[in-house]
């Protein structure tokens, strides 16, 4: 891919990306405050403002990095996270149900984006309006809602997984027996290594992946 089409479409990424980070770390926020806490939303949390949300490393160096070494035919598993999201468990009411919600947040965020990035693209299409574009509009107006559904997507079944430090492992600790909780804290430690070695394997690409081209096939 030359700079020509890299650049506009790395832009158009980065602003999908940004979207769909901030609408998730917003949602953790603003269901813990509904919870009874304000910690984060005194923080400027509640916000879909990207600049609250931004972390230098998982928001903007590794995309852009892997954004690039995927369009040059390299292989790299595209995703990022935002500035986690400072919540207080000790002013929640209803801390188990509390802890279950606020962890989904962020994911039923994404959900809903991607839901409403899959309407948008079935209506384009069953409708004919995508074909009658012009090239000036097609182009981005496709790109930005494939990624759009594509992001989300990716996001909400990344964060569903399991693993420390992801929303999956907060909703296991609900559930889990108290003689298990020594060993979640254990992997919390070296979550993002953890993450970081399974995404180097293609662990995280083998399970998103069909899920993404199922979705995109009922297009």
């Amino acid at each position: 891919m030359n700079p020509e089409e890299l650049i506009p479409r790395l832009i158009i990424y980065m602003v999908v990306l940004l979207l769909a980070i901030s609408a998730h770390e917003a949602a953790h926020a603003w269901m813990s405050w509904k919870f009874g806490d304000d910690t984060a939303r005194l923080l400027g949390r509640v916000t879909l403002n990207p600049v609250a949300h931004t972390d230098p490393i998982g928001t903007l160096l590794i995309p852009i990095v892997g954004f690039i070494v995927s369009a040059m035919g390299g292989s790299f598993f595209l995703i990022g996270w935002g500035k986690p999201t400072p919540v207080n468990p000790l002013r929640w009411r209803n801390k188990d149900l509390a802890n279950v919600m606020v962890s989904i947040a962020g994911i039923l965020a994404n959900i809903l984006i991607a839901t409403i990035a899959f309407i948008i693209l079935k209506v384009l299409f069953r409708t004919g309006i995508y074909w009658t574009m012009s090239d000036s509009l097609q182009e981005p107006v496709g790109l930005f809602l494939e990624y759009l559904l594509i992001m989300n997507i990716s996001l909400a079944v990344f964060n569903l997984l399991p693993f420390p430090p992801l929303d999956g492992s907060k909703v296991l600790e609900t559930f889990l027996p108290e003689s298990m909780q020594p060993i979640l804290a254990t992997l919390e430690q070296y979550g993002y290594i953890i993450l970081m070695v399974l995404m180097y394997m293609g662990f995280f690409g083998a399970i998103i992946g069909p899920i993404v081209r199922l979705v995109v096939s009922l297009l």
